[in-house]
């Protein structure tokens, strides 16, 4: 059945999903300054998203959830590296850098994809990859504001962002080859099955203290106070379920490079959303360097050749969305 393509309900779906993202940063960060560590909220995380989408696809379309043995190694990387480890060192990085700052340094794995097959597949780039790389590491060392004493962030903070857009990056580039026989859906749901299954082996529920959902914690609103399981029913729903439905709905209007660009407006709306909500403030010199690397940014998804633009995702950085992306 035929669908007209409607690009501008393709945008504000993309923006849509872009901005719960953005405030899912600010979220994430009052819940892990509230005390759960960040191994405990993605495990949480995850596994919502996961209850979530097996109870949808099993109540819709319960045939899409068969999965074949030869699968598994896939699922089991796509879910480990490009899930797991993703939010893990995302969350570690939102713990010790502004939310906006840590989505600039992880934003920048469409630079790392955009080497990987250059030098590992072999694929033809566009010359823009070198301008890309180049804008890219400018921005990233005036966001670092390296000439301070070797720099103002937190060097652990940097290094889990840096380790958030490798694994971001693989999880694309596994991404592409798990949606030749799988629908972005299914594979999504999938990927946080094996993310959950993953971290109740590394951090069991067994030593977990689920009482502590139910204290009420401060949210950076006046005295406003709120119970921890809605900060965590938030992440897990409208921080990942919603923004993932969304950005797969933009799809049939949009083309999967022009959809990754839009989203890249995430890291503006979590500075903003920061800004206005915890007080997170950066420097001129920070806002500078990271409009310089989103530049960058835009030009890396563009530098791979017309055949590869085809199949390539929409790069949607913190948290795994749509893969067709």
């Amino acid at each position: 059945m035929s669908r007209t393509a409607r690009p501008a309900l393709g945008y504000a779906f993309t923006l849509a999903s872009a901005g719960l993202f953005a405030v899912n940063g600010t979220v994430s960060t009052l819940a892990l300054e509230a005390g759960i560590p960040p191994t405990r909220l993605t495990a949480l995380r995850c596994t919502g998203a996961a209850l979530v989408l097996l109870g949808a696809l099993a109540v819709f379309s319960r045939d899409r959830l068969r999965v074949h043995r030869r699968e598994l190694p896939l699922l089991a990387v796509f879910g480990v590296v490009g899930v797991a480890m993703t939010q893990f060192l995302y969350y570690v990085a939102i713990g010790r850098l502004p939310v906006g700052i840590a989505l600039v340094f992880e934003m920048t794995a469409p630079v790392f994809i955009a080497l990987y097959v250059w030098l590992v597949r072999r694929e033809a780039v566009r010359s823009r990859l070198w301008l890309a790389l180049l804008l890219s590491l400018s921005g990233l060392v005036l966001v670092a504001q390296v000439w301070q004493g070797g720099g103002s962030l937190d060097g652990i903070g940097v290094a889990a962002a840096l380790g958030a857009a490798l694994c971001l990056a693989t999880y694309y580039l596994v991404g592409e080859r798990g949606t030749v026989g799988r629908d972005p859906v299914t594979l999504t749901c999938w990927s946080f099955v094996a993310a959950a299954l993953f971290w109740a082996v590394a951090a069991p529920w067994w030593t977990f203290d689920a009482g502590v959902l139910g204290e009420a914690v401060p949210v950076s609103v006046g005295d406003l106070r709120a119970p921890l399981w809605l900060l965590v029913g938030w992440i897990c729903v409208l921080g990942a379920v919603a923004p993932f439905w969304l950005s797969i709905s933009a799809l049939p209007h949009l083309p999967p490079t022009t959809a990754g660009l839009v989203a890249t407006v995430e890291p503006v709306f979590a500075s903003v959303v920061a800004w206005l909500w915890v007080e997170q403030v950066l420097t001129g010199w920070q806002v500078a360097g990271g409009l310089v690397v989103l530049t960058g940014i835009a030009l890396a998804q563009t530098a791979r050749s017309h055949s590869a633009d085809r199949a390539e995702p929409p790069l949607l950085p913190e948290a795994p969305a749509p893969l067709s992306s």
